[in-house]
C-alpha cells in the first residue's frame, strides 16, 4: 500500500519529535558529567553530518551562507536556536523530563501571541482558549508560592520563548529561504554561541558512555530538525502540530523507567492539563464545523478532519 504525502509527513513529524525526546534523554544522562554549554554545542557539531542529506544536487555548500538581505533574519534564527539549546539542556538536567516539557509546551502558545503582535495574524478564540488552559496547567506544575521557583523552571520557560521566536522567524522566511540556509542557521547558533560559552569549562568526555550520550544528544537533536523540515514539505506544518505532544509519552516513559523521577499528583495533573490544551484548538474547530451542519455524515466529517488540523497551532522548531 502506497502512503499518501500527508501520511508520510505525519510519520516524519512523529519521528522528529521522537528524536527530540530521545535527544533530551541523552542530555539528562550527561548531567554532572559535562558542562551544559558543551552538550548544547554538540547539537551543532554533530548536526553538520546532516548537511549532505539536505543539500540538493544543483546546490553548493556556499548556499548555506545567507544573502546580505537575509542576514538579519538568519541571525535572529541562529540566536533563538542558540538560546533554546543552551537553556533546554540545563532544564532537562535540573528537572524531570515531564516537568521540563510541560513548561516548554508553552512554545506554540507564545508563538501564537508573537504572531498576533508582530505579524498581525488573526488568532481564533479556540487558540486563545488553548493558551488559557495551557497556562493553567503550567501554574499547576509551578504552584507559585508553594514550590520554589528554581533555575530549571526559568530555563524551561526561556526555552519555550526562544523556540517561539524561532517559529516566527521560520514563518517569515517560509518560501524565501533554501533548506540548506535554514539548516545552517539552526547549526550556527549552537556552534558559535554555545562554543564560546563552553570555552572556559570545556572537558573531554571521560569514557565511551559519555561519548555515546553526547553523540546521541547532538545528532538526534539535529535529526529532529531535519525530520520536521522534510515533514513540512510533505504536508502543511500546522497539520502535524499535534504530534509534538507525543514527546510527553516518551518523556513520561523515560522519566519512570530510566531516571525513576518522582512526580506528585499535582504535577501529574498539570502535565495532563498542558498536554490536553494542545488538542483544544482543533477539537473546538472540528465541533464547530460539525454543529454548523458543514458535514452531511460521519464519513464526510472524517474526510475533512485534515483540513481542521491544518489550521491548528505551529509546531516546535
Amino acid at each position: 500500500m502506497r502512503l499518501s504525502q500527508a501520511t508520510i509527513g505525519l510519520l516524519l513529524a512523529l519521528a522528529g519529535f521522537a528524536s527530540f525526546a530521545i535527544s533530551d534523554m541523552f542530555s539528562k544522562l550527561l548531567a554532572g558529567h559535562l558542562n551544559p554549554f558543551e552538550v548544547a554545542f554538540s547539537g551543532g557539531a554533530f548536526g553538520l553530518l546532516l548537511l549532505p542529506l539536505v543539500k540538493r544536487k544543483h546546490e553548493s555548500y556556499v548556499d548555506a551562507v545567507p544573502h546580505k538581505s537575509e542576514i538579519p533574519l538568519w541571525l535572529l534564527r541562529a540566536l533563538a536556536v542558540f538560546t533554546a539549546t543552551a537553556v533546554s539542556v540545563e532544564a532537562f538536567m535540573l528537572l524531570s523530563m515531564p516537568e521540563a516539557l510541560s513548561l516548554m509546551f508553552l512554545m506554540p502558545f507564545m508563538a501564537n501571541i508573537l504572531s498576533a503582535v508582530f505579524l498581525k495574524e488573526h488568532i481564533s478564540w479556540a487558540s486563545w482558549l488553548s493558551v488559557f488552559i495551557g497556562f493553567i496547567g503550567v501554574l499547576i506544575v509551578l504552584r507559585p508560592g508553594i514550590r520554589p521557583f528554581n533555575l530549571g523552571y526559568a530555563c524551561a520557560l526561556i526555552s519555550a520563548l526562544a523556540n517561539a521566536v524561532s517559529v516566527v522567524a521560520y514563518k517569515v522566511a517560509a518560501g524565501k529561504t533554501s533548506r540548506l540556509e535554514l539548516l545552517s542557521s539552526t547549526l550556527a547558533g549552537p556552534l558559535i554561541g554555545n562554543g564560546l560559552l563552553m570555552m572556559g569549562h570545556f572537558s573531554w568526555p571521560r569514557d565511551l558512555t559519555s561519548w555515546v550520550n553526547l553523540f546521541g544528544y547532538g545528532f538526534l537533536a539535529a535529526l529532529g530538525q531535519l525530520c520536521l523540515m522534510l515533514a513540512a514539505q510533505k504536508t502543511p506544518a500546522s497539520r502535524v502540530s499535534l504530534s509534538q505532544y507525543s514527546q510527553m509519552i516518551w518523556a513520561v516513559l523515560f522519566s519512570q523507567t530510566i531516571f525513576h523521577d518522582h512526580m506528585d499528583r499535582w504535577t501529574v495533573l498539570g502535565v495532563l492539563v498542558v498536554t490536553f490544551s494542545g488538542t483544544v484548538n482543533w477539537l473546538c474547530r472540528y465541533m464547530v464545523l460539525v454543529m454548523s451542519g458543514g458535514f452531511t455524515n460521519a464519513r464526510e466529517a472524517r474526510r475533512h478532519r485534515n483540513i481542521v488540523l491544518s489550521r491548528s497551532q505551529q509546531i516546535r522548531k
